[in-house]
């Protein structure tokens, strides 16, 4: 199991605002939450612990509830620096962990791709981080900023995060930088100490540590834009499902009370079913008979809620994440409207983004078609993903 820690205890000294730039705004949302809904929607990582300071550990828990997180997240009390906040996370990590992932709550353009290459350098390297090559020529100076020297360039690289370690391999690093009194600028510093070399992952300038508010809008340019890759896609998704007796009737992950229900191999949820499929041709990666195939015992009788999720993973391989939802359920019975809330709830949880990024609707066909006659039920979706 991977145990993420995310280092939100900074301030916003050199934003010049008075706040913590973790809660400033980027894309719509926080930036704390950007690495949050990337960490909590890879299979890998078994828990989050976001290293906060006390005084705004209320603020995040209210972040974390309006977020529809698919994980739980656990708050750690920052310190003075960003080693003592750390250090205080480490202390929380589960004794299941293998491997411990430090990562920069500024940073929350780090693509999952990334982020699973460096745990899979430390699974076989025991120590790992992302970092790119120095673009500009640096100039060591000395103490009245005179030049020095001019290291040769193709041996710079510049440390980004996340950075990932063996358990037992971080928490000795940390002991023993107590114990001598050492403070390091990262994680990877403690390690090197140690005698045990860090393998780089090429990471990407899109990378950005927020730090100035230029870092700000560069950053927001960045999601906007996708970093000059294509911004958008976006799907559309159809299902049907016939109306049969004993059977529940589920829609959006909600076991609707009603006298006939959905026939299907799996829980025939047809919403789900519609939105699955949007988000599949989105990503030009088939439909969901090509993944989940109705002759494959494993789903039979499955939660769709379940595939959703699965499909969310998809997506996050692919480099995409969803910016929005929009369904209609055609039904002509039952009414569907006391329902549709906790039909947001599941969708925007299986695929851990915000339920204001889900609009389910139900409409009728006023007695017309087989959804009038009540044979079956429709849905429609159509979806958009931006590069992740």
């Amino acid at each position: 199991m991977v145990s993420a820690i995310i280092a939100a205890a900074g301030s916003g000294r050199r934003m010049g605002k008075n706040m913590n730039k973790i809660f400033l705004p980027l894309g719509g949302q926080p930036v704390l939450l950007h690495s949050i809904k990337l960490f909590a929607a890879m299979e890998e990582v078994g828990e989050i612990i976001v290293a906060i300071s006390p005084d705004e550990s209320e603020q995040v828990r209210q972040l974390l509830a309006a977020s529809g997180a698919a994980k739980p997240v656990k708050l750690a009390a920052g310190g003075r620096e960003r080693q003592h906040s750390i250090a205080n996370a480490l202390q929380m990590v589960s004794p299941a962990a293998e491997i411990i992932l430090v990562h920069d709550g500024a940073r929350p353009l780090l693509a999952v791709s990334t982020a699973r290459e460096v745990i899979a350098a430390a699974r076989s390297c025991r120590a790992a981080g992302a970092a790119v090559p120095v673009k500009d020529t640096v100039k060591r100076v000395d103490s009245e900023e005179f030049v020095v020297d001019t290291p040769e360039r193709s041996t710079l690289w510049a440390m980004q995060t996340p950075q990932a370690f063996a358990a037992e391999l971080l928490r000795e690093a940390y002991r023993q930088a107590n114990e001598d009194g050492y403070l390091g600028t990262d994680d990877a510093s403690l390690v090197e100490r140690l005698g045990v070399r860090v393998k780089l992952v090429r990471g990407g300038y899109r990378n950005l540590k927020i730090t100035t508010p230029e870092d700000l809008i560069m950053a927001e340019a960045l999601l906007q834009n996708g970093g000059g890759k294509e911004t958008m896609r976006v799907g559309i998704g159809y299902d049907v499902h016939r109306l049969v007796a004993g059977r529940k009737l589920v829609l959006g992950g909600v076991e609707v009370p009603h006298t006939l229900g959905l026939d299907g191999h799996s829980d025939a949820d047809v919403l789900l079913h519609a939105i699955k499929d949007a988000l599949l041709g989105a990503a030009a990666l088939g439909d969901i008979g090509r993944h989940f195939p109705d002759s494959d015992a494993r789903y039979k009788g499955i939660s769709s809620l379940l595939l959703l999720a699965e499909v969310g993973r998809l997506l996050a391989d692919k480099g995409y994440r969803v910016s929005n939802i929009d369904a209609t359920i055609v039904a002509e019975k039952p009414r569907l409207a006391p329902f549709i809330a906790a039909m947001n709830a599941n969708i925007a949880r299986a695929l851990a983004i915000n339920p204001d990024q889900v609009n389910v609707k139900a409409t009728t066909t006023e007695g017309l078609g087989f959804a009038g006659m009540q044979q079956g039920i429709a849905a429609y979706a159509t979806v958009s993903l931006i590069t992740a």
